[in-house]
């Protein structure tokens, strides 16, 4: 797998939802439902992206396959963990065995 020039995108809808194209072929390849839904996108990063390159919250490898065989990648935000969830509820409303 080669190297490929990259641009990374946000969404203004969706926090941490992150898409991943060739700045050369730009949103030719992602459908127009999924530009729908993500919103105009906004600009984060340019970068050279090769399979050893270390991403954040993605494989590069993984990336870059699915730019080649869709055109794009779609980073989703992470899931939120139960117990993240439980720190904001009221004492009284904590599930049977975390009091």
């Amino acid at each position: 797998m080669d190297t490929r020039l990259c641009e990374i995108l946000r969404s203004p809808r969706k926090e941490e939802m992150y898409l991943f194209v060739d700045k050369r072929q730009g949103f030719d390849a992602v459908p127009e439902a999924l530009l729908e839904r993500f919103g105009k996108p906004q600009p984060v990063l340019t970068l050279l992206l090769g399979p050893e390159r270390r991403l954040a919250r993605a494989d590069a490898g993984e990336v870059l396959a699915a730019i080649d065989a869709k055109g794009y990648y779609l980073q989703m935000p992470p899931g939120k963990d139960d117990y993240l969830l439980n720190l904001y509820q009221a004492p009284n409303e904590l599930p049977a065995g975390r009091e």
